[in-house]
Order: structure tokens, then C-alpha cells, then sequence
């Protein structure tokens, strides 16, 4: 069965384009407060916007929301967690990379918001940051580090979780021992605090050998980004995962902008390409095919190809991916709330295998 996320915006609805076009939710100057919910008339602040966007995902019948990591947002964790609370259905995903803290603690948190949640937690796993961020956080690992820092991270969590998947020790009553290269972890554990508590969903991303191999091994997930090699970039996951006795889900990250029409799609990405500062260039040079467009990250998307065109376009493309084994959809659009209400009223269900389209 296909299920469809929505990624939550941490920063309001614009990353890029500067708060003075779409100011809702962000850090731009406005008459926000600092409260959640706040009653006082005229009052609206950035959790307010977060809020809606939730409540509307979980009513228009979205299977997840995902809160991303962004390192200028908001905390991911917070968000994830005030998301989880506000619903009763939609699992919620939370972006966080390894180096945040050590797995054990991660552990801990997730598994009191499994206990909060009914089990509705998932770990969106980021592996590779930038260079800026690294050096921000006065992390110096390599890209080859973090991948066994990821891998030593999971293993860890899991078997303080669970008791699998030890190294140079055991699990007997809550006592989980683990010497690797980054965390050394002796009679960790949980006991009865995670009985009956499933382990939260990992998704991983990423195209590289070594972001493959992890999630071979260690993922449940993979998410994608829309390109050529993406035929080529599934099986080579799948194959891999198989040989390990293991099945893996496909997941693809997929900015959407859909109308009625090609025409008012491509009318209203015009719109928001005007309001990018600076901006004279046309997007059309951004066109690869009649549905497919890149240049999403200008619009504040964290994903450069997506889809433009009309909800039957649209959906027909969503139906031929989800045809060649794509199991995850994490879709996004801005202004948000607008967007994922238009996505679920008129695009979604033109997606159901068991219909025809034209």
C-alpha cells in the first residue's frame, strides 16, 4: 500500500525567499507571539502555523508528518513531539543526524514518546551535513566517519532497545555491552521501560555506495530524490537488502505544485518564481519533461525535481512510480497548509491503484 507524508516546514512557510512574500510561521518580523496558542486577539505565532499544518495532515488523511532536521529551524525533536501529542493516527517522522547526542539518550527519548504516542514515532536519520553545519557544531568526522558513526549509532540504539546486535558483550536483564570505534556503552538498557514498544521506523536517504550499504543493513526505509538513476538506484538497494535476508521499503521526496490545468500549474510556479529576490529569469529553462521540473530549492523545498502540472498529470506520474516499487511519497508545498489541503482533496485519490485514469 502507497502512503503519503508531509514534510512540516521549521523555519514557516519560506527557507529562502525571505518572510516579506509568504510570512507565516517564521522568524521574520510580524505581529507574532512568543506562546503557542496564544488567545489574545491579533496574536498568531510560529507554532500556530506548525500547528494547522499538523491538524490538517491528520485530517485530510495523510499517513505521517515529518518533521525534517534544519539546522536554522526549529528542533526538530520538539516539534516531532508537540506533533505526536496534537494527533491520534498520523506517525510522525523526526529528522536528527548522529552526532546530536549519543544513541543511547536517543533511545530514551524515543522511547518515551512511543510510550506517549501508541508506537507512532519515526527516525528520519540525516547522515551527510554540510561543511558549514559540521563546522557550526565542531564536528571534524569525514564523510566515511559519519557512515560508521551511523552504522555503530543504529546498532547501539537498537540493542539497548532490544538486546540485538551486541559487540564484546551481552544482553541479560537489561544489560546491553557495545565497545566499537565511537560508542563504548557497558550495561546499558532499558529493561521493562520498552516492553511491548516496537523500535521507531529508520528511514535513511542518499545515493552513494556507502548510503546504500547502510540501508541495507540497518534501514526501513530509503527515501529518494527524482532522477534518472532512480530505476537503477531502487534495485541496487533492494538487491543488496535481499542478499542480507532483509526487505526494505522506497520512499521518494517530491515537492508537487498541481492545478486544475498544466497551464495554472506553470502559473502559479511563475508566481513564486517572481517573488524570489532578484529573480528575472523564466523557470522554464528548469523543465525536464512535461510533469518533471528542478529548481524546487529555490522555492524553499529541501528537494530540487518535483512535479508541475495538472492533478491528472500529476497523479498519473505518482501512479507510475508507486508501479515501479515506490512504497513512500514525502510530499511537500507552499504555502503549506494550502497546498497539502489541494493535494489531498484533489490529487490523492486520483492515485488509488484501483482506478483508471484516462
Amino acid at each position: 500500500m502507497v502512503r503519503y507524508a508531509w514534510e512540516l516546514p521549521t523555519r514557516g512557510d519560506s527557507r529562502h525567499v525571505g518572510s516579506a512574500p509568504r510570512h507565516r510561521g517564521g522568524w521574520g518580523p510580524g505581529p507574532t507571539s512568543a506562546v503557542a496558542t496564544d488567545i489574545r486577539p491579533g496574536r498568531f505565532g510560529p507554532f500556530d502555523a506548525l500547528d494547522q499544518i499538523i491538524a490538517g495532515a491528520e485530517l485530510t488523511g495523510y499517513d505521517s508528518v515529518i518533521a525534517p532536521y534544519d539546522p536554522h529551524g526549529e528542533e526538530s525533536w520538539i516539534v516531532a513531539g508537540n506533533a505526536l501529542r496534537q494527533t491520534r493516527h498520523a506517525r510522525v517522522g523526526v529528522g536528527f543526524h548522529p552526532g546530536f547526542g549519543t544513541p543511547v539518550y536517543a533511545a530514551k527519548v524515543s522511547a518515551t514518546l512511543q510510550r506517549l504516542s501508541g508506537d507512532r514515532l519515526d527516525w528520519h536519520v540525516t547522515v551527510e551535513t554540510t561543511d558549514a553545519d559540521d563546522r557550526s557544531r565542531g564536528d571534524r568526522t569525514s564523510v566515511a566517519e559519519k557512515y560508521r558513526r551511523a552504522e555503530e549509532f543504529l546498532t547501539v540504539a537498537k540493542g539497548v532497545w532490544t538486546g540485538a546486535g551486541t559487540r564484546g558483550g551481552g544482553f541479560a536483564g537489561g544489560e546491553f555491552n557495545f565497545a566499537g570505534e565511537f560508542y563504548d556503552v557497558i550495561d546499558g538498557g532499558f529493561d521493562e521501560a520498552v516492553t511491548g514498544h516496537a523500535f521507531p521506523t529508520v528511514h535513511l536517504s542518499g545515493d552513494s555506495e556507502a548510503a546504500l550499504d547502510l540501508s541495507a543493513r540497518h534501514g526501513d526505509v530509503h527515501l529518494f530524490e527524482l532522477s534518472g538513476s532512480l530505476d537503477t538506484s531502487v534495485q541496487e538497494l533492494t538487491g543488496r537488502a535481499r542478499s542480507l535476508g532483509r526487505q526494505i521499503g522506497v520512499g521518494l521526496r517530491l515537492p508537487i505544485i498541481a492545478r486544475e490545468t498544466t497551464d495554472e500549474a506553470w502559473a502559479r510556479l511563475r508566481r513564486q518564481w517572481a517573488e524570489l529576490p532578484g529573480s528575472a529569469a523564466d523557470p522554464g529553462g528548469g523543465r525536464i519533461d512535461d510533469v518533471t521540473f528542478t529548481g524546487f530549492e529555490h522555492l524553499g523545498h529541501r528537494t530540487s525535481v518535483g512535479l508541475v502540472g495538472s492533478y491528472d498529470d500529476v497523479a498519473q506520474r505518482i501512479s507510475e512510480l508507486a508501479a515501479g516499487g515506490i512504497d513512500v511519497f514525502v510530499l511537500s508545498g507552499v504555502p503549506h497548509i494550502e497546498e497539502l489541503h489541494r493535494a489531498a482533496e484533489h490529487l490523492l485519490y486520483r492515485t488509488d491503484p484501483a482506478r483508471v485514469l484516462a
